[in-house]
């Protein structure tokens, strides 16, 4: 891995892209800040019968989920990454980008499809009657281990995708001198590439780590109280703004402190390919029992995460899709895309300059900076949420009481529940979507053809539409799909903060469940479903190389 050609100086130099860096961090910081200093007013009136009897619940079951989960999808993540990057067996090439495929399934729908499936009047009970009517068939998944189990199947592919990277990118001369000397595939698996995998597995289970503490939809579901549930239920049923700030600082402390046991626990060491004679590792030839034991492994995880519900979803879909397609449908996807689409342009726009100003600053201050603001998908969508609306609300009674000074009459909330507030909060949560690509779209184009621009007069504006953006088209329309994809699939934040009367397919989807009407909400979901496939094309294309891993693991 080469060294950075410009290093980061300490020194800070004030121009106007630094002050662009300044605006932007401070901005993205807004939700962060205002639960901090939200909890010097105190704890909420309800906050002593949350920390006594909701509290302990809300911190065993976030754990639970956390170790189960994390722990399932490395077994899955890992076990795939290892055989389709390493191995050959029947299958092989689909498999490498088919096993993403379940990150385009989010994971409300999943849990109230699966649901649908096992209940009484689904098909597993049905065929069980038909084929022992005498027996009584009794499988409830309506639990957290049933949570642990179908959030693995759809998070499972943020390990897969990082660790294959980290496998492809492993040195064929480092395999082949295990080999030479007498060690099996499993000893070179588990001696050599395992630990040097390490940093791999450790970023996608980092991802799913996030995801599991931002999931609202599926714990709801089930049953299940979590630190998101419980937010949502001192916001709306108990009416504490300040229980709820308390509960965000808990949530946010809790996953600072997952994500900071890693980089304790790894220290100083290091995990770089010094080597530049690098060749793509040797697949070993499987053969016989094996063959097929390694096409069943890799195929049970795709067939339940996403073979299994899309087919169900589409069985219910055209049963329904008669009742339930019309005029509100149609202004639902209209208000998904719509807004889907402002906030991947909005987020692009606003990674672009990010990038950029850290490239023109070159500080240390300036790589702070961009940490800080990239810190919005570590953050739970119900605590981003909180963390708007507080100063928003504060915003807004001030308005409220000078316009009501000035004009004699009440005007009621201004800014609230508009559709300007969503796409901001949306902004705060997937900036880092758009920033890897773009980042990566300058690694690629390098830096010298921006300063042969400045040699020629042009200003760092100038350079940046003139030369950048153009050679990086592909980046940016790349962090715009996934940013697009995101957006369509988040439930928690747009349910909180979407205007009044205002219904996304992910909301409608969630409350035709919530409903027990789980055939109708599948035509929703298959749309997002179907949408969620496109940037799995692009994220497989990405996987085979080095700036997909460099990106992610950092």
């Amino acid at each position: 891995m080469a060294l950075n050609k410009y290093r980061a100086s300490r020194k800070i130099t004030f121009n106007s892209w630094t002050v662009y860096l300044i605006v932007i961090v401070l901005v993205i910081a807004i939700p962060l800040l205002s639960i901090f200093f939200g909890l010097f007013k105190g704890p909420g009136q309800a906050w002593g019968h949350i920390q006594k009897n909701l509290l302990p619940d809300y911190v065993a079951n976030s754990l639970v989920l956390v170790l189960g989960t994390g722990l399932l999808t490395t077994l899955l993540g890992v076990s795939t990454a290892w055989f389709v990057s390493t191995c050959d067996f029947t299958g092989r090439k689909f498999f490498e980008w088919a096993l993403i495929l379940p990150l385009a399934i989010p994971s409300y729908i999943i849990a109230y499809t699966y649901a649908g499936i096992f209940d009484y009047a689904g098909p597993v009970q049905i065929i069980f009657r038909q084929w022992f009517p005498d027996e009584v068939f009794a499988f409830d998944i309506m639990n957290i281990y049933g949570v642990i189990i179908l959030l693995s199947f759809v998070l499972y592919p943020y390990v897969f995708a990082t660790v294959r990277a980290s496998f492809i990118n492993q040195s064929r001369s480092m395999i082949e001198s295990g080999r030479i000397l007498g060690s099996t595939p499993w000893q070179v698996f588990y001696k050599l590439a395992l630990p040097l995998a390490r940093p791999a597995i450790f970023a996608g289970v980092s991802l799913v780590v996030m995801e599991v503490l931002n999931d609202y939809g599926a714990v709801k579901y089930f049953g299940v109280p979590t630190f998101t549930t419980g937010i949502f239920r001192a916001w709306f049923s108990l009416e504490d703004i300040q229980s709820a700030i308390f509960l965000s600082a808990l949530l946010m402390g809790f996953v600072l402190f997952l994500l900071g046991l890693e980089q304790i626990q790894r220290g100083q060491r290091k995990y770089e390919q010094i080597s530049n004679s690098f060749r793509a590792p040797a697949r070993f030839q499987l053969k016989g029992i094996k063959r097929i034991a390694t096409f069943i492994i890799c195929l049970i995880p795709l067939l339940f995460g996403f073979i299994i519900p899309v087919l169900q979803l589409g069985f219910w879909a055209n049963k329904t899709f008669e009742e339930v397609l019309g005029q509100e449908f149609w202004q639902m996807i209209v208000n998904s895309f719509s807004v889907a689409a402002v906030a991947a342009f909005l987020c692009v726009l606003v990674a672009l300059i990010l990038v950029y100003a850290v490239k023109l600053t070159r500080s240390y201050f300036s790589d702070v900076a961009a940490r800080v603001a990239n810190m919005g998908y570590a953050i739970p969508g119900a605590v981003i949420a909180v963390g708007v609306m507080i100063p928003i609300l504060a915003l807004d009674r001030y308005l409220t009481n000078f316009l009501e000074r000035v004009t004699g009459n009440s005007t009621g909330l201004i800014i609230s529940g508009t559709l300007l507030i969503l796409i901001f909060a949306y902004l705060v949560r997937f900036l880092v979507v758009a920033f890897n690509p773009a980042e990566e779209g300058f690694k690629k184009i390098g830096w010298q053809l921006t300063e042969a621009g400045r040699t020629l007069g042009f200003s760092p504006f100038r350079c940046l539409v003139k030369i950048n953006v153009p050679l990086m088209k592909a980046a940016l329309v790349s962090g715009a799909l996934l940013v697009f994809v995101d957006v369509l699939k988040e439930l928690p934040l747009t349910l909180i903060l979407r205007p009044f009367n205002f219904h996304t397919l992910a909301t409608r989807a969630f409350e035709l469940a919530s409903d027990e009407m789980v055939a109708e909400s599948a035509n929703a979901a298959l749309i997002i479903v179907l949408t969620g496939i496109i940037p799995i094309i692009i994220l497989s294309k990405l996987i085979s190389g080095n700036s997909f891993y460099e990106s992610i693991a950092d």
